[in-house]
């Protein structure tokens, strides 16, 4: 945005010449940089979907189906796996469907409405992504305690103690532990992709504020 605000600043020391001119100019510039940033959003998440599929189809091997059945969980997980594809090619068209309604725009207004609607959009898609990693943490550690014999036989040796209700604290506490570690690389991991590109965005909303006052 170094072009920006050096053409803001020419704007200033001329306004009361160049006013419409100017103002016209960084509305320009703001609508490619805005085009610009959402395109690379679609990108960004075409290229984590195909990634994310194509590891899928890695691991998924007989040791992979077995471990399901092992578990009980291979038609949960099968389901679970065409909705989250459902699911992000459907964010994936909307990032699209983004990407075109501001490319097309023709007023700072439309473009500021745009915009947060881009934002919101990215901030679902991170939202359903962790919340996906948390469902299906919870349904193997559920099914790992039902069919799972080393974690069956450590929550026995827990029942059988005499401070079971502390060794619990502990064990319950060591897994939220792991969660919550878990969900945090996935949001650092978004809030690293997607956080530069989110706050791009808003300066560009916050300058067609200005604009449009």
């Amino acid at each position: 945005m170094e072009e920006l605000d050096l053409l803001k600043k020419d704007w200033k020391k001329n306004e009361n010449s160049f006013t419409q001119v100017s103002e016209n100019e960084i509305y320009k510039m703001i609508h490619r940089n805005s085009s610009s940033v959402v395109k690379w959003i679609m990108i960004i998440g075409i290229l984590e979907f195909l990634f994310l599929t194509g590891l899928g189809f890695y691991f998924a091997d007989d040791s992979y189906t077995k471990s399901l059945e092992k578990f009980h969980i291979d038609t949960l997980m099968t389901i679970l796996t065409f909705v989250n594809y459902a699911v992000c090619i459907g964010f994936i068209f909307h990032f699209y469907k983004n990407f075109k309604n501001i490319s097309t725009t023709d007023s700072s207004r439309m473009l500021m409405k745009n915009i947060l609607k881009a934002r919101k959009t990215v901030k679902y898609y991170v939202a359903y992504n962790l919340s996906m990693a948390c469902i299906i943490f919870i349904i193997i550690l559920i099914s790992s305690c039902i069919y799972d014999e080393t974690t069956i036989n450590t929550i026995s040796k827990i029942n059988s103690q005499e401070n079971a209700i502390l060794t619990w604290t502990g064990f319950i506490g060591g897994i939220l532990f792991v969660l919550a570690l878990l969900l945090g690389l996935f949001w650092l991991f978004y809030k690293l992709i997607y956080g530069f590109l989110l706050r791009k965005l808003y300066r560009n909303y916050q300058e067609l504020k200005k604009i449009d006052l």
